[in-house]
């Protein structure tokens, strides 16, 4: 039998009241996630904060010429203001067929202040091809952490590719050619390519039960068939929705996107919850699948 003096004893209901205390006030978690992935950006986050129009960053914006840069048309980058928290990762994203970066320009603001550096970006032309749009996209990664003005605010290993349309059919291009890439994120993507068991970069597939130009049976559903059975992956079809909905301000694109983007650019598990387990059918989800829980 073990006998404690009694200043030993009220040492240790001392201690233990001290870490019940802060573990009443979630520090000695929060500091442990801390601890353990210092790529976490912005607070806790819940259904209405992913939901919401702006996240809990400041924005600021600057624009590439076409004429500064080679090998894609130039575009906007949207970034945090404060570097108070260090560097963030990137995402790249490029408009389809016929179109310009401002029909994808609402995703630039809405993921920047979320805690990214997002760069919407033109097309060389307005009729590229997706290996064309995938190499573009590669091409803008590069400039952006290497030659742009907040190269210093991004960390060049934590990098996505997103884009619609054709420019979603050159995301999973990208990805193909650069397996290095935390995150891809298709939009109603268009490709004559139709497999892609290459893929190493965990990749969320948008489709819209509506598509006409790109319907789900052609593209987004045999795409997101092909890759393979140990990649993180999910299958995303929106409800009431058409080849064009990814051209406007859309919640569910963009909670899923924050929650993939975060999850997989930043290993942010924290946002684990609203992909696993799969989202349910709704009002503005057809069909919901995926790998859970995911592996990265």
């Amino acid at each position: 039998m073990h006998v404690f003096s009694r200043p030993v004893v009220r040492a240790a209901l001392a201690a233990a009241v001290a870490t019940a205390g802060l573990l009443g006030t979630g520090l000695v978690p929060g500091a442990q996630a801390a601890a353990d992935n210092p790529y976490e950006r912005g607070p806790e986050p819940t259904v209405s904060s992913i939901e919401a129009s702006r996240g809990s960053y400041a924005v600021s914006q600057t624009t590439v010429s076409s004429l500064s840069v080679s090998g894609f048309g130039g575009g906007t980058i949207y970034y945090p203001t404060s570097t108070a928290d260090g560097t963030f990762g990137a995402v790249v994203i490029s408009p389809g067929f016929t179109a310009y970066q401002s029909s994808i320009a609402w995703l630039g603001p809405r993921l920047a202040s979320q805690g990214f550096v997002v760069f919407t970006i033109d097309t060389n032309t307005t009729v590229d091809q997706p290996d064309s749009r995938g190499r573009q996209l590669l091409s803008a990664l590069d400039y952006l952490t290497q030659s742009s003005s907040v190269r210093g605010r991004v960390d060049a290993s934590r990098l996505g590719v997103m884009g619609h349309s054709m420019g979603g059919g050159g995301t999973l291009e990208a990805a193909k050619s650069r397996s290095s890439l935390k995150a891809a994120i298709p939009l109603t993507g268009w490709n004559t390519d139709k497999t892609w068991p290459e893929l190493r970069t965990p990749t969320l597939v948008v489709g819209a039960d509506g598509d006409t130009v790109a319907p789900v049976s052609s593209h987004s559903e045999p795409f997101y068939q092909s890759l393979p059975s140990s990649l993180d992956k999910a299958y995303l079809e929106l409800n009431g929705a058409s080849h064009f909905t990814p051209n406007s301000s859309n919640t569910t694109i963009a909670k899923y996107s924050i929650s993939w983007l975060k999850r997989f650019i930043d290993n942010d598990t924290r946002f684990e919850q609203f992909l696993c387990p799969l989202p349910r059918p709704s009002l503005t989800i057809e069909e919901y699948r995926g790998n859970c829980p995911h592996n990265s």
